[in-house]
């Protein structure tokens, strides 16, 4: 297949041409020597070409991986190759949208580049989560290729007004028929770009055609279908998603979840820059408590092994650590939940151990609800549903439950008395009291 000779021509010959921003990557993030980097490179070209092939589109990626390895393996490669190229292989896999994000922006005009960093530092000066970030910067994108290709316009100050923002959300609406949400977010976005960054106020978005979306009660699990999840769970699964039901918590507050956030004394956990950036306090359940204890332990190991390895440090929020330079590398700050892998944390560069990813979660809980047969809609956040109106249906006050939730409004939080109605206190139907009546 690949003889050492080949290889080491290839080298030669392609310098920089072969992947060049994989190639960045790698020396920006400090993941390969230097010298290594432009063999990394030739690995993952030609386990791409291995991957296009028609027979092999359909495997797993793991299994691609494997198969690919396997070829390797059976041919007059030296074993640290073999393993120079399964380690190149599954680095560019796990950083694969980040470089492909790297090579999109390269290819954008400079203005365009220009004004997505600055969106992107002032996004940062103002401490958005790195997933507003990224929301932010996508629609922005979306916006400017939006104004070159369909308007035939420069992307710049001068010539940019509210009608450009009005009619791209009449595009999202009429031809890309994105949901009511997604159309907010891509406005809310829009706004923020073009008063902190272009510095114009947008006016008349009244007139705006919007997407729209009446009101929507909330999917609920029953108190024995929240059992039947768990009861498909089990491990470090299991105690995520009890987690998460029996606090209320969202999804991103679980997996941002820090050690000192969690007071076993009090029974308490401290949900940190929630929706809106609040705080908050809510219960930690009591039959989670031993559960709980023995799982950190297991997670300071893996953090002390972090440290010994000149590793251990984690993202801090905000100003933190400037302020407490060494608290990144403290046990109180480390995540409760954190990633198998340590990764590089793209604002940064630095390599870090970052929390376990939400998608993860997702499937999980979806793996466990499909097992269950539960035939209802049901996703983590629905934990955070059922977890309320399970509150209210044991006779828990709703200003406490709008406490524990974090809402800002009351308003917010009377929607899970009308699911309560549905389930325990509704009347009955005409047809029973019929036959009953009939019966009697």
């Amino acid at each position: 297949m690949y003889s050492i000779d080949d290889l080491a021509g290839r080298v030669n010959e392609m310098e920089n041409n072969v992947l060049p921003e994989f190639q960045a990557f790698l020396i920006k993030s400090k993941l390969a020597a230097t010298k290594n980097v432009p063999y990394y490179a030739l690995w993952v070209s030609k386990f791409l070409k291995f991957e296009a092939e028609e027979k092999n589109k359909a495997l797993p990626l793991d299994k691609q991986i494997s198969e690919f390895i396997l070829i390797l393996s059976r041919t007059d490669m030296t074993q640290w190759q073999i393993k120079q190229a399964d380690k190149a292989i599954r680095l560019y896999s796990q950083h694969r949208d980040c470089i492909e994000k790297m090579n999109s922006s390269n290819n954008m005009p400079a203005d365009d580049r220009k004004f997505l960093e600055q969106l992107r530092e002032l996004i940062r000066l103002k401490h958005f989560s790195y997933s507003t970030e990224r929301v932010y910067l996508d629609w922005a994108r979306r916006f400017f290729e939006y104004i070159r290709c369909i308007k035939n316009k420069e992307v710049n100050i001068r010539s940019l007004c509210s009608e450009d923002v009005k009619d791209f959300l009449t595009y999202l609406a009429l031809t890309k028929r994105v949901s009511a949400s997604s159309q907010n977010q891509a406005f809310n976005a829009l706004l923020f770009l073009f008063r902190n960054v272009f510095k114009l106020e947008l006016e008349g978005m009244n007139e705006t055609v919007r997407a729209k979306r009446g009101a929507r009660l909330p999917s609920v699990l029953t108190k024995q279908e929240v059992q039947e999840i768990f009861n498909r769970l089990n491990g470090n699964n299991r105690l995520i998603v009890q987690l998460l039901y029996g606090t209320g918590m969202r999804l991103m507050e679980g997996v941002r979840l820090r050690v000192n956030d969690i007071d076993f004394g009090m029974n308490s956990i401290t949900v940190r820059a929630g929706k809106g950036d609040k705080d908050r306090v809510t219960m930690l359940p009591e039959m989670l408590k031993a559960d709980l204890r023995d799982y950190l332990g297991k997670v300071k190991l893996l953090h002390d092994d972090d440290l010994s390895k000149g590793y251990g440090e984690v993202f801090l929020p905000g100003s933190l650590s400037i302020k407490y330079p060494k608290a990144a590398k403290e046990w109180r700050w480390q995540y409760v939940f954190p990633s198998a892998k340590l990764s590089v944390d793209p604002r940064g560069g630095i390599i870090r151990r970052h929390h376990i990813t939400p998608n993860a979660i997702q499937k999980i809980v979806a793996k466990a609800v499909k097992d269950a047969g539960i035939a209802k809609h049901a996703t983590v956040h629905t934990l955070r549903h059922s977890f309320a109106t399970h509150l209210l249906m044991d006779g828990i006050n709703i200003r406490e439950v709008q406490e524990l939730l974090g809402h800002k409004n009351v308003e917010t939080t009377m929607i899970y008395t009308h699911v309560m109605r549905n389930m325990s206190n509704a009347p009955k139907s005409p047809l029973d009291k019929l036959y009953m009546a009939h019966s009697s």
